[in-house]
């Protein structure tokens, strides 16, 4: 889940809801986690009593939801302080869409304040710093994200999260929410290409990965590593041995 600078509960339950025959989920957790001091002082202990895991530990941080738009970029740089130190990489997650305007920090000038704020706190933890962004983005939208993400060292690109678009689900069962799963496959797999052609940026690929089909798709569509949720859901861990062994 997300980090926030400040603990929160999240969304009331219920907050997340099966589609089996579409083999999807929408969310809307709303970022619950009890805030970085707390996540900060976890990861100091595994690190001080030798239980650090042998796998890389990806910090995935985001806007509190009290926070106001205006002091995003503080927000981000309260838990960027207390975690990248702790962290192999730190992922920028401007994109989820369960909370209220965040995901206009995706636009030009809001992410490049974002951007720059980070890079210059990232001269002393020097940590790889990926951006998650929507799958809901146009195509000049997501070019200037790209251009910014070069332009203030961003070590790469998780394509994509939850999307908006419903179609898939029918509105007697619908839900306010972020999507994922199968309907989700051929827009993140879209979204890997076209940035893949804009960028060499590494792409860690998400959506719609339930086989080892879709996510071979993902590799040859441009990524480099793979991400998945709602697929380990349905399948459970095997799904993971059937992914490694092919790819």
């Amino acid at each position: 889940g997300t980090v926030t600078a400040k603990p929160q509960p999240g969304n009331p339950k219920p907050r997340i809801f099966r589609y089996p025959e579409q083999q999807a989920l929408i969310n809307r957790l709303g970022f619950n986690n009890d805030g970085a001091d707390v996540v900060a002082a976890r990861l100091r202990s595994l690190r001080e009593n030798g239980r650090w895991p042998s796998i890389p530990v990806g910090i995935n941080l985001g806007k509190s939801k009290v926070t106001p738009l205006d002091q995003a970029v503080d927000d981000y740089l309260y838990s960027f302080r207390l975690l990248a130190p702790l962290a192999d990489y730190v992922v920028l997650n401007v994109s989820s869409p369960n909370t209220p305007g965040l995901r206009s920090l995706q636009e030009h000038d809001a992410l490049e304040q974002l951007l720059r704020a980070i890079r210059r706190e990232n001269e002393i933890a020097r940590k790889p710093v990926l951006l998650k962004i929507a799958p809901d983005l146009s195509l000049t939208e997501l070019e200037q994200i790209i251009a910014t993400s070069e332009q203030h060292g961003i070590a790469g690109i998780i394509a994509t999260n939850t999307t908006l678009d419903h179609s898939a689900i029918p509105k007697s069962v619908d839900q306010t929410g972020g999507l994922s799963g199968r309907p989700l496959r051929e827009k993140s797999t879209e979204f890997v290409r076209a940035i893949r052609a804009l960028s060499q940026l590494p792409i860690i690929a998400s959506g719609g990965i339930f086989d080892a089909a879709s996510a071979r798709e993902k590799l040859e569509a441009g990524s480099q590593l793979l991400q998945l949720y709602t697929g380990y859901v349905y399948r459970g861990p095997g799904l993971l041995r059937e992914i490694a062994g092919a790819v």
